[in-house]
């Protein structure tokens, strides 16, 4: 029986079902929390290591797993990569999009303070910031676009997240697919050779969508596709089969 192991809480609303899916299907899985250490033999005997929180224990897992072959879903590459804000930015612009200003001459007026890493915690108030990000949004909603491989292809769904409380109607909502954004999504995701991620874009006020975060973590709320992440971890078992 394959065994395949996930970094997160064990209530991971994303890992959770999809879990109960691959046990379903015959898999053992195993949850390992992420502020945890994953021994090396555990990691050793798995067909698949999947990490679902950006946490530096995750990532000495991840190192472990793409050291010795173990597949996993995001590696530490990937993972460390599009955790890096200002590596993502180069990246997202590289593929195609557009992507916010950046500077590094302190606090400007439009312009929020940035982390190196998505695993740092905030700044104190008193400290500067080691750059600073444009903040180009217009509009209380975000556009969120899932993009996940299950080894054959890979599949793409679209959200509407506000971005401040409304008086009424859902916070998301899945919305239609931009054929040019999935395209240049489905390019970053090759860039990196990871099997999923999330990419954020905002509307300015020149009537651009900018593309303004990405994460190797995602966690595919409002998407539906707990079947399409079951079917790309599943296919990790048959790497080098």
């Amino acid at each position: 029986m394959d065994s395949i192991g996930f970094i997160c809480d064990p209530d991971h609303p994303l890992f959770r079902p999809v879990a109960q899916r691959l046990a379903a299907r015959g898999f053992e899985v195993q949850f390992h929390r992420p502020t945890g250490p994953v021994s090396p033999a555990d990691i050793d005997a798995l067909a698949g290591l999947v990490n679902g929180a950006v946490h530096p224990t995750a990532l000495a897992a991840l190192r472990h797993a793409d050291r010795t072959g173990v597949p996993t879903w995001n590696g530490v590459t990937a993972t460390v990569a599009l955790s890096a804000r200002l590596v993502t930015l180069d990246a997202l612009e590289s593929v195609g999009c557009r992507v916010p200003d950046v500077s590094f001459d302190g606090p400007r007026a439009g312009y929020d303070p940035g982390r190196r890493y998505a695993w740092e915690g905030p700044a104190a108030l008193d400290d500067p910031a080691p750059f600073y990000v444009e903040q180009p949004g217009t509009e209380p909603v975000d556009y969120r676009y899932y993009a996940v491989d299950d080894g054959r292809e890979t599949h793409m769904r679209a959200v509407e997240l506000r971005t401040s409380l409304p008086d009424d109607g859902p916070l998301l909502r899945r919305t239609d697919v931009d054929v040019s954004l999935a395209a240049s999504v489905r390019e970053l995701l090759d860039q990196f050779g990871a099997r999923a991620v999330a990419v954020d874009f905002t509307r300015g006020a020149d009537d651009e969508l900018y593309a303004v975060r990405a994460t190797p973590t995602p966690t595919f709320t409002g998407a539906g596709m707990d079947r399409r992440v079951a079917d790309s971890i599943a296919s990790l078992t048959t790497i080098g089969a």
